[in-house]
């Protein structure tokens, strides 16, 4: 194309960039927001010597109860076999949607499963100035109040248990896990000395939880000497860009955990989730598939003591890879 004047050219260039950026939001609302895929992800997290246990780690699916495509994708992940589940919170959008979880959950909730909530389990959503999420401290909003007594109930009649500000110990194919959890930190309402203290020495994994993986939460877990922590909220960064990754957490976590597995500290595991949904009122994905994540966790080389067994140690927030 050949433009006779410089004027022309900007308008040609200007729509050029509107058509792009329209191609852009459609792709990312229409498309990739509905993509929905399975992560894997082996974790060497176990006490030596134990077998291997297969975690199914959900998240943030921001339930409307429309959403036939997440649902029906939900149901599928029952094939999977896993044998534990995890559900690190934001299972709602809207007032009625708590059968739309349970029915899409389906047989996993058949199987053992432990659970904490988020935000959007409490609070509906509202619409926000997205800029906001580039400051890490911002006023929070709250939409009109969920129905998660509702959701809870429903976990914990077919077997899911409740561990915020709980500690608790189950076997699980042959796996003792010693495991406590926090409410969110992102409202907080996390009160982690409820469940300080060392966890049972004598279990095969020892598992935090939590909806918002906040430093000052996963340092407490890591002092106290868990081998895994499991985490969702950051939605990935939802908006990412190619050879760059994720512009925000919305939360103090940095960056480069946004997702995925990482190590805090000199022994502690982390794995964020992506997760499943977005808010209605921001409903688009980019570079940033919605997910679950099917962990492997296998038994850790024997590194002697944790730290977080040693009184009198002192610890940083440094984050290690």
């Amino acid at each position: 194309m050949v433009f006779d004047n410089p004027r022309n050219a900007l308008r040609g260039t200007a729509a050029g960039l509107a058509g792009a950026a329209a191609l852009g939001v459609g792709y990312a609302s229409l498309i990739e927001r509905n993509a929905f895929t399975l992560r894997e992800a082996t974790m060497p997290v176990l006490e030596p010597g134990s077998s291997s246990l297969r975690v199914l780690h959900i998240s943030d699916l921001h339930m409307m109860p429309g959403q036939k495509l997440k649902q029906n994708w939900l149901r599928e992940l029952d094939r999977l076999e896993p044998d534990l589940v995890v559900n690190t919170g934001d299972n709602l959008s809207h007032q009625r949607a708590v059968p739309a979880v349970v029915q899409s959950l389906g047989g996993l909730l058949a199987r053992p499963g432990l659970f904490v909530f988020g935000s959007n389990d409490y609070f509906a959503p509202k619409p926000k100035n997205p800029l906001k999420y580039f400051k890490k401290e911002h006023k929070r909003t709250h939409g009109e109040p969920l129905p998660w007594q509702d959701l809870r109930a429903a976990f914990s009649e077919r077997g899911w248990l409740d561990v915020t500000h709980t500690r608790r110990e189950l076997e699980v194919a042959g796996i003792r896990i010693a495991t406590a959890g926090v409410d969110d930190p992102h409202l907080k309402r996390d009160r982690y000395d409820t469940i300080a203290g060392t966890p049972n020495p004598m279990a095969n994994l020892k598992l935090g939880i939590t909806h918002s993986p906040e430093p000052r939460v996963l340092d407490r877990f890591a002092e106290d000497g868990y081998d895994l922590v499991l985490a969702g909220h950051t939605h990935g960064g939802q908006l990412c860009l190619p050879f760059y990754g994720a512009l925000v957490t919305n939360c103090q976590l940095d960056r480069s955990r946004v997702k995925g597995p990482s190590k805090w500290g000199a022994h502690t595991r982390l794995h964020v989730s992506a997760g499943i949904g977005t808010s209605p009122y921001a409903p688009a994905r980019f570079c940033c598939r919605p997910e679950a994540t099917l962990l492997t966790l296998v038994a850790a080389p024997d590194r002697g003591p944790k730290e977080g067994h040693r009184p009198g140690v002192s610890r940083s927030s440094a984050v290690v890879r």
